[in-house]
This record gives structure tokens, sequence and C-alpha cells, in this order.
């Protein structure tokens, strides 16, 4: 196999990649872009800072292309909770990414406001640049249910765009569109959003005891983890092995997790600790313990979703642990992208100043987002051997530190 070959095999099995965000009137984000996002990018800031909020654009996306843009709205409490206060402008979201390695860049825009008490598409838009120069090209873009778009594999500035109305101007032209083989980049889009995974683990929610029967993703709040070790334990015995090597290294004392059939048709959830002959009950094991391995289940998963948000991994878990559970995001990071919030030094330490953002609210209430390696004086602390928890704890970040008016640097309250 030449080298250009391996390379190509390479792009075919890497994830998309979302390099650029930008949001605008989405409660307190006002107006945030973060530009050249990392594989693993960590946000870090106060209470109320806006990491839940970023957190939430992705769950927002995802509820849109899956359930539809008016029960994502309403369960946000439409506009008058969801844009910013004292704005009057759409909520918009705008996002750049490629399909692989080397792929043309391309512009996902959503621009929603509301009439009538009812959200509408104010503005839906798809453009790329092909080659190398050159004005990028919108192959679709809608306004209110109205637009049109190109179809074919590579769409370009010579393509025909077809006037394709849709029923409603609440539905999204990429979900709509995204379903017919003409369209094949539209539909590469909608199966990369639908295909998210933005996660509200729960551990009394692993203590559940669901009906029995494989599943092959585990849910946002985790309720069928043991359906998801039945199926692994079927399909991928190899893979539940490492899941459960993973977790000996973090919980040492862990030999194994089963999941039995109950005479009931229910799956009852059980972990084996090393010293004792009968395994505990999954609903008297730790939270701790419950977590991490929903973590590990989730990150290890045999076909990973394309984005996988985790808010807050700490909560549970022993400090000592988080280095692992960082190094873990990490390794995932090869097959999928990660977002996660975090408000542990002991996650940062395992990461790289480059793949952290930490946030805080100026003195108009809106949030604000700096990359920690372009803060003065981190990357020359952490040259000298420093890690990035520490200088965080320590106040050299500058922003970030809840007890200092919210966290934001001296020159933003002026």
């Amino acid at each position: 196999m030449t080298s250009a070959e391996a390379a190509a095999t390479s792009d075919s099995k890497s994830p998309p990649r979302i390099e650029f965000l930008k949001v605008r009137n989405f409660r307190a984000l006002r107006t945030v872009e973060m530009k050249e996002l990392t594989p693993l990018t960590v946000l870090l800031g106060p209470n109320g800072s806006g990491k839940s909020t970023i957190f939430d654009v992705f769950a927002f996306l995802a509820e849109c292309f899956d359930s539809g843009l008016r029960r994502a709205w309403d369960r946000r409490g439409r506009a008058r909770e969801l844009t910013t206060r004292g704005s009057a402008e759409a909520v918009s979201i705008e996002i750049k990414y490629r399909e692989r390695p080397r792929a043309p860049l391309i512009t996902y825009h959503l621009s929603v406001n509301e009439r009538r008490g009812a959200p509408i598409v104010e503005h839906e838009w798809l453009s790329w640049r092909r080659g190398s120069s050159g004005r990028p090209f919108r192959f679709l873009e809608y306004e209110s249910g109205f637009g049109r778009a190109a179809s074919g594999e590579e769409p370009d500035a010579e393509a025909v765009r077809v006037e394709i109305p849709l029923r409603s101007p609440d539905l999204l032209a990429v979900n709509a569109l995204g379903q017919f083989q003409e369209h094949p980049r539209v539909a590469a889009l909608r199966d990369f959003i639908r295909g998210w995974y933005v996660s509200y683990l729960a551990a009394d929610s692993a203590r559940t005891q669901p009906e029995a029967g494989p599943h092959e993703r585990l849910s946002t709040t985790g309720d069928n983890l043991a359906n998801v070790i039945q199926y692994l334990k079927e399909q991928h015995p190899q893979r539940l092995d490492d899941i459960f090597a993973a977790m000996r290294l973090r919980v040492p004392r862990i030999e194994s997790v089963s999941a039995a059939t109950m005479a009931d048709g229910r799956l009852l959830l059980q972990i084996k600790d090393a010293p004792f002959e009968d395994p505990v009950l999954a609903r008297f094991a730790s939270d701790g313990t419950l977590k991490m391995l929903a973590y590990l289940v989730l990150i290890h998963d045999p076909k990973p979703p394309p984005f996988i948000g985790l808010e807050e991994p700490e909560n549970f878990l022993h400090p000592r642990l988080l280095v692992g559970l960082a190094e873990e995001c990490r390794a995932a990071a090869e097959h999928t992208q990660l977002l996660v919030t975090t408000h542990s030094p002991h996650f940062l330490d395992a990461l790289r100043s480059n793949e952290v953002r930490v946030l805080w609210r100026d003195r108009h209430g809106h949030t604000q987002t700096e990359r920690v390696s372009d803060l003065d004086g981190v990357s020359e602390f952490i040259q000298e051997g420093a890690s990035l928890g520490s200088l965080w704890m320590e106040g050299h970040f500058g922003v970030g530190d809840p007890l200092t008016a919210q966290g934001a640097p001296i020159n933003a309250l002026n």
C-alpha cells in the first residue's frame, strides 16, 4: 500500500471534526466564538459562567434533528427563556466541520426566531469551498420554509439549485433533504448531528433493572447500562474485556461486571469485587463505581458516536481517578470528538493548554471565553513543568476564579 493509499484509508476511518463554533443570542451567549477546536475540548469556569449553556447548544441542535425544532424550543422555555436578555434578534448557531481530514471545510448556519409563540427557521444554509481559492458556495439556503438546494456528490457554483419548499417554517431543511440520496453532503451533516451523544449520566439511573434485551448504545441517562453490557458480552466480548481491564486499572478491586436475566425478564447488573465470591448488586454499588463504568462503556463503544458531550464527570468520582478518566477521553478522541465541562483541577492536570477554554461573564452578564494556551504566561509556566490544575488553582489564568467578580479579568470590569 502506498503512503497516499494509507492516508486515504486512515481518512475514511476518521470521524468528522468540528473546528469552529459561533453562537449568538443563546441565553448568556450574546456572541461567543470558539476557533480551532481540538478533538478533546474542555470548558472550565465558575458556576454560571456559561459552560452548561455551551453544552446545551449541542444538545439543542441534536434535539432539533432528533425530535424537531418545536419540541427543543418549547423544552427550553421558548424565546422568553432561550434568547439573550434584552435582545430581539434570532438565536443563531454556526459550526464549521470537516467530514474527514483534508476534506473541504463545511459551514452550517442555523438562525431561529419566534413568530406568534412558535419557532421558525429564519435562515439556514450550508456552504463550502471545494478548491484552495474562490468564494464559499452555498449549496443549500432556506428562509422560513422556502429555499433551494443543489444535489450531487460535490455541488459547486455551477450546480443547479432546485426550489424545494418545506411543509412548515419550523422544519429544518438539512433534516428534511438529508433523507434523500441526491443530497449526500446534506445527508452526511444530518447523520453527523443525529449521531451526537450529549450525556446526562446519573448513577441512580444505572441502578435500574430494565427489561432484558441487548442495546448497542448507552442512553443519555445511563438507565440501560445493563442492556449495553449484555450487548457487548454477546457481540463484542473482547471490547467488554478491554472495558473491564480499564475499570480494574482505575478501580483496582473491580474484577468483572455481568448482566443476568431474572425470572421476570428484567436485567440485573452485578459487580464483582476481587476479594469476594459473590457479586454485589448494582443498586448497592457506589455512585463513583457506576459512573466510571458508564463512562468507560460510552467511550469504549465499538462504534462510538461522532460527538460526545460529558458534563462535570468529576461528580461522585475520587479526585485521583480523574487524571485516568482524562487519559481515557484523550484516547477516545482518536475515534470521536469530545466536549467536557469541569471544575476539577485534577482532570485539568492530564490536559494540554490548547484543549482547555476558560469562561467568565463580563460586566454585561454575557459569557466570554479564551483558550488557556493564549493566556499570558501559561505556556512559560508549563515549559517549566507546572500543571494546568495547579496554575488554575493558584490564580495564574487570571480568569475563571469564582471569588473574583465571577472570574472576569480586571480589564473586563472597567
